[in-house]
Protein backbone atom coordinates (compact mmCIF):
# COMPACT_ATOMS: atom_id res chain seq x y z
CA UNK A 1 0.00 0.00 0.00
CA UNK A 2 2.52 2.59 -1.14
CA UNK A 3 1.70 6.28 -1.16
CA UNK A 4 0.70 7.92 -4.45
CA UNK A 5 2.82 10.97 -3.66
CA UNK A 6 3.96 13.19 -0.84
CA UNK A 7 1.02 13.88 1.43
CA UNK A 8 -1.30 11.60 -0.55
CA UNK A 9 -3.31 8.81 1.01
CA UNK A 10 -1.91 5.33 0.44
CA UNK A 11 -3.27 3.61 -2.64
CA UNK A 12 -5.65 0.76 -1.79
CA UNK A 13 -4.28 -2.76 -2.15
CA UNK A 14 -6.35 -4.90 -4.54
CA UNK A 15 -5.68 -8.58 -3.88
CA UNK A 16 -6.97 -11.05 -6.47
CA UNK A 17 -7.06 -14.63 -5.17
CA UNK A 18 -7.25 -16.98 -8.16
CA UNK A 19 -8.73 -20.36 -7.32
CA UNK A 20 -10.71 -23.20 -8.83
CA UNK A 21 -14.01 -24.53 -7.48
CA UNK A 22 -14.30 -26.82 -4.46
CA UNK A 23 -11.37 -25.24 -2.69
CA UNK A 24 -11.16 -23.19 0.53
CA UNK A 25 -11.70 -19.96 -1.42
CA UNK A 26 -14.91 -18.92 0.35
CA UNK A 27 -13.44 -19.55 3.80
CA UNK A 28 -10.42 -17.50 2.72
CA UNK A 29 -12.78 -14.70 1.71
CA UNK A 30 -14.35 -14.88 5.20
CA UNK A 31 -10.91 -14.53 6.77
CA UNK A 32 -10.12 -11.35 4.86
CA UNK A 33 -13.55 -9.81 5.33
CA UNK A 34 -13.35 -10.40 9.07
CA UNK A 35 -10.25 -8.19 9.34
CA UNK A 36 -12.47 -5.11 9.48
CA UNK A 37 -10.36 -3.08 7.04
CA UNK A 38 -11.03 -5.12 3.92
CA UNK A 39 -13.79 -5.11 1.31
CA UNK A 40 -14.43 -8.40 -0.46
CA UNK A 41 -15.96 -9.36 -3.81
CA UNK A 42 -17.32 -12.84 -4.42
CA UNK A 43 -16.61 -14.15 -7.95
CA UNK A 44 -17.40 -10.86 -9.72
CA UNK A 45 -16.97 -12.39 -13.20
CA UNK A 46 -19.42 -15.26 -12.61
CA UNK A 47 -22.43 -13.62 -14.29
CA UNK A 48 -20.38 -12.70 -17.36
CA UNK A 49 -19.01 -16.24 -17.52
CA UNK A 50 -22.45 -17.84 -17.41
CA UNK A 51 -23.89 -15.38 -19.91
CA UNK A 52 -21.05 -16.02 -22.36
CA UNK A 53 -20.99 -19.81 -22.04
CA UNK A 54 -24.68 -20.56 -21.57
CA UNK A 55 -23.76 -23.18 -18.98
CA UNK A 56 -26.51 -24.45 -16.72
CA UNK A 57 -25.20 -23.96 -13.19
CA UNK A 58 -27.34 -24.02 -10.04
CA UNK A 59 -29.14 -20.68 -9.80
CA UNK A 60 -27.90 -19.67 -13.25
CA UNK A 61 -30.79 -17.35 -14.14
CA UNK A 62 -30.54 -15.51 -10.82
CA UNK A 63 -26.78 -15.08 -11.18
CA UNK A 64 -27.09 -13.65 -14.68
CA UNK A 65 -30.03 -11.42 -13.74
CA UNK A 66 -28.38 -9.94 -10.67
CA UNK A 67 -24.78 -9.72 -11.88
CA UNK A 68 -22.97 -7.63 -14.46
CA UNK A 69 -22.55 -9.65 -17.66
CA UNK A 70 -20.15 -7.14 -19.26
CA UNK A 71 -16.77 -8.67 -18.38
CA UNK A 72 -14.80 -5.64 -19.57
CA UNK A 73 -16.82 -3.29 -17.39
CA UNK A 74 -16.39 -5.58 -14.38
CA UNK A 75 -12.65 -5.74 -15.01
CA UNK A 76 -12.35 -1.94 -15.11
CA UNK A 77 -14.21 -1.63 -11.82
CA UNK A 78 -12.03 -4.26 -10.16
CA UNK A 79 -8.74 -2.79 -11.33
CA UNK A 80 -9.45 0.94 -11.47
CA UNK A 81 -12.74 1.70 -9.72
CA UNK A 82 -13.25 2.86 -6.15
CA UNK A 83 -12.88 0.27 -3.42
CA UNK A 84 -16.21 -0.60 -1.80
CA UNK A 85 -16.65 1.26 1.46
CA UNK A 86 -13.42 3.18 0.90
CA UNK A 87 -11.45 0.39 2.55
CA UNK A 88 -7.64 0.25 2.25
CA UNK A 89 -7.83 -3.43 1.18
CA UNK A 90 -9.96 -5.09 -1.48
CA UNK A 91 -9.96 -8.89 -1.54
CA UNK A 92 -11.32 -10.28 -4.78
CA UNK A 93 -12.24 -13.97 -4.87
CA UNK A 94 -11.85 -15.15 -8.47
CA UNK A 95 -12.29 -18.45 -10.31
CA UNK A 96 -9.71 -18.78 -13.07
CA UNK A 97 -12.10 -20.63 -15.38
CA UNK A 98 -14.15 -17.43 -15.51
CA UNK A 99 -11.35 -16.02 -17.70
CA UNK A 100 -12.59 -17.29 -21.05
CA UNK A 101 -10.33 -17.77 -24.10
CA UNK A 102 -9.82 -14.51 -25.95
CA UNK A 103 -10.68 -12.34 -22.95
CA UNK A 104 -8.48 -9.29 -22.46
CA UNK A 105 -6.65 -9.95 -19.18
CA UNK A 106 -4.28 -6.97 -19.12
CA UNK A 107 -6.27 -5.59 -16.19
CA UNK A 108 -5.12 -8.51 -14.04
CA UNK A 109 -1.62 -7.02 -13.90
CA UNK A 110 -2.96 -3.97 -12.05
CA UNK A 111 -3.84 -6.24 -9.14
CA UNK A 112 -1.74 -8.13 -6.61
CA UNK A 113 -2.31 -11.73 -7.66
CA UNK A 114 -2.24 -14.79 -5.41
CA UNK A 115 -2.95 -18.37 -6.46
CA UNK A 116 -4.88 -20.86 -4.33
CA UNK A 117 -4.44 -24.46 -5.49
CA UNK A 118 -5.70 -27.87 -4.44
CA UNK A 119 -4.84 -31.41 -5.49
CA UNK A 120 -6.95 -32.11 -8.61
CA UNK A 121 -8.11 -35.50 -7.35
CA UNK A 122 -9.60 -33.82 -4.28
CA UNK A 123 -11.20 -31.12 -6.42
CA UNK A 124 -12.75 -33.63 -8.83
CA UNK A 125 -14.07 -35.80 -6.01
CA UNK A 126 -15.72 -32.80 -4.34
CA UNK A 127 -16.98 -31.33 -7.63
CA UNK A 128 -18.80 -34.54 -8.54
CA UNK A 129 -20.77 -34.40 -5.31
CA UNK A 130 -22.65 -31.43 -6.75
CA UNK A 131 -22.34 -31.90 -10.52
CA UNK A 132 -23.02 -34.90 -12.74
CA UNK A 133 -19.95 -34.52 -14.94
CA UNK A 134 -16.60 -32.74 -14.91
CA UNK A 135 -14.08 -31.72 -17.57
CA UNK A 136 -10.53 -30.40 -17.13
CA UNK A 137 -11.61 -26.84 -17.93
CA UNK A 138 -14.20 -26.94 -15.12
CA UNK A 139 -11.74 -27.07 -12.23
CA UNK A 140 -9.55 -24.14 -13.16
CA UNK A 141 -6.05 -25.61 -12.77
CA UNK A 142 -5.13 -25.37 -16.44
CA UNK A 143 -6.22 -21.74 -16.46
CA UNK A 144 -4.39 -21.10 -13.19
CA UNK A 145 -1.12 -22.35 -14.65
CA UNK A 146 -1.53 -20.18 -17.74
CA UNK A 147 -2.36 -17.07 -15.72
CA UNK A 148 0.45 -17.78 -13.25
CA UNK A 149 2.98 -17.88 -16.08
CA UNK A 150 1.70 -14.57 -17.48
CA UNK A 151 1.83 -12.86 -14.07
CA UNK A 152 5.27 -14.27 -13.25
CA UNK A 153 6.66 -13.14 -16.61
CA UNK A 154 5.26 -9.64 -16.13
CA UNK A 155 6.51 -9.36 -12.53
CA UNK A 156 9.86 -11.00 -13.13
CA UNK A 157 9.20 -13.30 -10.16
CA UNK A 158 6.69 -15.91 -9.09
CA UNK A 159 3.57 -14.56 -7.38
CA UNK A 160 2.42 -16.19 -4.12
CA UNK A 161 0.96 -19.70 -4.39
CA UNK A 162 -0.92 -21.33 -1.51
CA UNK A 163 -1.68 -25.04 -1.48
CA UNK A 164 -4.92 -25.65 0.44
CA UNK A 165 -3.62 -28.89 1.94
CA UNK A 166 -0.54 -27.14 3.35
CA UNK A 167 -2.59 -24.16 4.46
CA UNK A 168 -5.08 -26.16 6.54
CA UNK A 169 -2.25 -27.69 8.54
CA UNK A 170 -1.41 -24.25 9.96
CA UNK A 171 -3.71 -21.43 8.78
CA UNK A 172 -2.28 -18.86 11.20
CA UNK A 173 1.30 -19.31 10.05
CA UNK A 174 0.34 -19.28 6.38
CA UNK A 175 -1.77 -16.14 6.75
CA UNK A 176 1.03 -14.40 8.63
CA UNK A 177 3.46 -15.28 5.86
CA UNK A 178 1.07 -14.12 3.14
CA UNK A 179 0.29 -10.85 4.92
CA UNK A 180 4.00 -10.22 5.33
CA UNK A 181 4.56 -10.77 1.63
CA UNK A 182 1.67 -8.47 0.73
CA UNK A 183 2.87 -5.78 3.13
CA UNK A 184 -0.24 -5.74 5.34
CA UNK A 185 -0.50 -6.45 9.07
CA UNK A 186 -1.76 -9.84 10.15
CA UNK A 187 -4.58 -9.99 12.68
CA UNK A 188 -5.99 -12.94 14.60
CA UNK A 189 -9.42 -11.85 13.38
CA UNK A 190 -8.58 -13.67 10.14
CA UNK A 191 -8.77 -17.01 11.94
CA UNK A 192 -12.30 -16.87 13.40
CA UNK A 193 -15.57 -15.40 12.17
CA UNK A 194 -19.24 -15.52 13.18
CA UNK A 195 -21.34 -18.20 11.45
CA UNK A 196 -24.02 -17.31 8.94
CA UNK A 197 -24.44 -15.66 5.58
CA UNK A 198 -22.98 -12.31 4.54
CA UNK A 199 -24.29 -9.53 2.33
CA UNK A 200 -21.08 -9.98 0.35
CA UNK A 201 -21.91 -13.60 -0.54
CA UNK A 202 -22.85 -14.20 -4.16
CA UNK A 203 -26.51 -14.81 -4.94
CA UNK A 204 -25.53 -18.43 -5.66
CA UNK A 205 -24.53 -18.95 -2.02
CA UNK A 206 -27.63 -21.02 -1.06
CA UNK A 207 -26.53 -23.64 -3.59
CA UNK A 208 -22.91 -23.91 -2.43
CA UNK A 209 -22.19 -22.24 0.94
CA UNK A 210 -23.99 -24.38 3.52
CA UNK A 211 -20.73 -25.54 5.11
CA UNK A 212 -19.25 -22.03 5.08
CA UNK A 213 -22.38 -20.60 6.68
CA UNK A 214 -21.98 -23.10 9.52
CA UNK A 215 -18.27 -22.44 9.90
CA UNK A 216 -16.52 -20.23 12.44
CA UNK A 217 -13.00 -20.80 11.12
CA UNK A 218 -10.98 -22.93 8.75
CA UNK A 219 -11.78 -26.64 8.80
CA UNK A 220 -9.25 -28.87 10.56
CA UNK A 221 -6.81 -30.62 8.25
CA UNK A 222 -7.30 -34.31 7.66
CA UNK A 223 -5.81 -36.72 5.19
CA UNK A 224 -7.81 -37.10 1.98
CA UNK A 225 -7.14 -39.93 -0.46
CA UNK A 226 -9.77 -39.84 -3.19
CA UNK A 227 -10.41 -43.08 -5.06
CA UNK A 228 -11.26 -41.93 -8.58
CA UNK A 229 -11.93 -44.14 -11.57
CA UNK A 230 -12.68 -43.81 -15.26
CA UNK A 231 -13.44 -40.31 -16.62
CA UNK A 232 -13.06 -38.69 -13.19
CA UNK A 233 -9.54 -40.06 -12.81
CA UNK A 234 -8.72 -38.98 -16.37
CA UNK A 235 -9.74 -35.40 -15.60
CA UNK A 236 -7.65 -35.29 -12.42
CA UNK A 237 -4.60 -36.69 -14.23
CA UNK A 238 -5.03 -34.27 -17.14
CA UNK A 239 -4.79 -31.41 -14.62
CA UNK A 240 -2.00 -32.88 -12.50
CA UNK A 241 0.96 -31.46 -14.49
CA UNK A 242 -0.47 -27.95 -14.09
CA UNK A 243 -0.98 -28.55 -10.37
CA UNK A 244 2.55 -29.85 -9.86
CA UNK A 245 3.98 -26.90 -11.78
CA UNK A 246 2.14 -24.46 -9.53
CA UNK A 247 2.89 -26.46 -6.40
CA UNK A 248 6.62 -26.09 -7.05
CA UNK A 249 6.14 -22.39 -6.18
CA UNK A 250 3.88 -22.90 -3.16
CA UNK A 251 4.35 -20.92 0.02
CA UNK A 252 6.36 -22.95 2.50
CA UNK A 253 6.90 -22.28 6.17
CA UNK A 254 10.29 -22.35 7.87
CA UNK A 255 11.10 -25.68 9.45
CA UNK A 256 10.77 -25.77 13.20
CA UNK A 257 14.03 -25.32 15.03
CA UNK A 258 15.55 -28.65 16.10
CA UNK A 259 15.19 -29.45 19.82
CA UNK A 260 18.21 -28.69 21.96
Amino acid sequence: MSACGQGAAPAPLRVAMWSGPRNISTAMMRAWENRGDCAVSDEPLYAAYLAATGLDHPGRDEVVAHGDTDAARVARALSEGPVPGGQPLWYQKHMTHHLLPGMDTRWVHRLVNVFLIRDPAQVVESYLKSRATVAPADIGLLQQAELFDAVAQRRGEAPPVIDADDFLRDPAAHLRRLCERLGVPFTDRMLRWPPGRRESDGIWAPHWYDAVWRSTGFEPWHLRQPQLRGPALAVAEACRPAYESLRAHRQQLPSAAPPR
